[in-house]
């Protein structure tokens, strides 16, 4: 284990029910001409109303809805012609971990002499000019506090655009907006967070200080999450979900996720799964492909889901195993591959675009080669 970290937090941070009503004066504070918000349908209201208040203290501000799903390169060009031609001081991503990502990468985008192609990669991106300003309205992606934005290229392959200048500088967390979050997004995201936790804490390149956070993060998401799915007006689940998704959203950065999601990545291309869904859908299967190669870790991971030790490690992880098949039931979350229809004779092609995501796959306890990945598929089927 190496102790060499990095870590950018975003430059300040709130985390309240509420908090979103002290936005407009934090905005003000900035002292911008023009605004530009990317949001998504459901916040039209509360956009509307944060618009209204900005437009009041002399700011401008323009709004898109056009996100919906997983956005494309294409996606993201169209966006910026019209952030272009307002040309923004300040950039505000109100909703789910697409509309953030995008939110990001148009701020970075702005006023950079780099074409976007020039940064997609790892550390590619030379600085950011404007202002941006991040606030979640799922508890799942973690993107408010990641330094890590996906865009999806003409072939369906998942792009990751990865850089400290993506980290907002502005970052509300306001559990309230998650309310209105209907039970089947709220288990996907859900289970993503989890999932993002648990793959930093388990991971090849773990470190202590990201532990920490990993370790509270499953235990919050464990503990909350099915009371979210079931009554999402609990703003006691909702807030403790809100705040483990944050947490999992911090570890992205310095440790980053692996074997989950670089399998999960062809069921959204292939099938267009939602995002937090294919991540359910192969984490009991990796989790248990993993144990042999971090099992005192895995038993760690059960302890945080709430399950008792057992005589072995071996045995506490399984039983780790065992209750992340409880929660994914428990939150009405299809199981196998097979109830979602995807075809066993997907998955030669599955293995293929899923081994192309080596900057995860290089961070998985255990190696994860063609081989490995046909079985794990092909148990996953169900």
């Amino acid at each position: 284990m190496q102790n060499n970290f990095t870590v950018f937090f975003p430059g300040k941070l709130v985390f309240a029910n509420g908090c979103m009503e002290q936005l407009p004066d934090e905005i003000s504070a900035l002292q911008p001409a023009k605004v530009f918000i990317v949001t998504i349908k459901p916040l039209e209201t509360a956009v509307s109303h944060l618009a209204k208040q900005l437009n009041e203290k002399g700011i401008a501000v323009q709004t898109d809805m056009e996100i919906v799903q997983e956005p494309s390169f294409t996606d993201f060009e169209q966006l910026m012609v019209q952030v272009r031609a307002f040309d923004p001081d300040v950039v505000i991503g109100i909703g789910g971990g697409s509309v953030l990502d995008v939110a990001k990468l148009a701020a970075a985008q702005l006023g950079n002499p780099q074409q976007l192609s020039d940064f997609v990669g790892i550390g590619l991106l030379k600085g950011r000019t404007r202002k941006l300003i991040c606030v979640p309205a799922t508890s799942g992606t973690g993107s408010e506090a990641s330094p890590n934005a996906i865009l999806v290229d003409a072939e369906g392959q998942k792009k990751g655009i990865i850089s400290p200048f993506l980290v907002p500088d502005i970052v509300y967390v306001d559990p309230l907006l998650t309310l209105s979050v209907p039970p089947a997004i709220t288990a996907a995201t859900g289970i993503d967070a989890l999932t993002h936790c648990m793959e930093a804490y388990t991971n090849k390149f773990a470190q202590p200080f990201i532990d920490m956070m990993a370790f509270e993060g499953m235990r919050l998401i464990a503990q909350h999450i099915e009371t979210a799915v079931k009554d999402g007006t609990n703003t006691e689940a909702r807030e403790k979900v809100a705040m483990g998704s944050l947490l999992g959203g911090i570890c992205l950065g310095p440790v980053n996720t692996a074997g989950v999601h670089a399998l999960s990545y062809p069921l959204g291309s292939l099938f267009h799964l939602a995002h937090g869904l294919s991540n359910a859908l192969l984490l009991p299967y990796i989790m248990e492909y993993n144990i042999p190669a971090a099992t005192a870790k895995y038993a760690q991971v059960a302890v945080a889901l709430g399950c008792e030790r057992q005589g072995t490690d071996a045995a506490t992880a399984a039983q780790g195993v065992k209750r992340v098949r409880e929660l994914i039931k428990a939150c009405g979350i299809p199981q196998t591959l097979q109830e979602v229809n995807v075809p066993e004779a997907a998955i030669p092609a599955m293995v293929a675009d899923a081994m192309k995501v080596q900057r995860l796959l290089k961070n998985n306890p255990r190696e994860i080669t063609e081989k490995d990945a046909i079985a794990i598929y092909t148990e996953a089927m169900g």
